[in-house]
């Protein structure tokens, strides 16, 4: 009898290593689910949520964007000898800016100029170049306005020689 005693013992270890085992198991699916669940709606939320237009900002019926079409450039790259046209205009967010803009433009164009002057021909020349150029464009004409008032920009002409 003093030997089944251990024996009862080791036995009853394995049935409470068993109980542990089965509550970390439910606390790990309780966890994923959680988690997936969580992902799940923040996904849902970002890629169909109605209330945002495409380009991330609420959409407002009443505001009404408009087209601010800059004088073309012609500026030196940074090799010498080559040289590069750009016409551009860029979308307002909203079109009750377009004052604002027309009294800042000689901000925004010192701006522009500036940084199409600092670019190399291999930096704007393909796509990528391009539309990295239009990212760095939008952000200093936001910042030389003082507020973000640019919604897009579109480049109307655009000549490397």
């Amino acid at each position: 009898m003093a030997d089944e005693k251990p024996e009862e013992g080791k036995a009853e270890k394995p049935k409470d290593a068993g109980k542990r085992g089965s509550k970390k198991l439910i606390i790990i699916i309780a966890v994923a689910a959680i988690v997936l669940g969580a992902g799940g709606f923040l996904g849902y939320r970002m890629f169909f949520g109605h209330s945002k237009g495409k380009d991330g900002h609420g959409s407002n019926p009443e505001v009404k964007s408009a087209l601010v079409a800059i004088d073309p450039f012609v500026v030196n790259l940074t090799e010498h000898g080559r040289y590069l046209k750009v016409t551009m205009q860029f979308e307002l967010a909203d079109s009750a800016n377009q004052p604002l803009v027309l009294e800042k433009m000689p901000n925004l164009r010192d701006t522009i100029i500036t940084l199409l002057s600092s670019k190399s021909a291999d930096a704007v020349s393909g796509p990528e170049g391009k539309l990295q150029l239009k990212d760095e464009l939008l952000l200093r004409a936001n910042q030389a306005v003082g507020k973000d008032v640019f919604r897009n920009l579109f480049f109307t002409e655009f000549v490397m020689q």
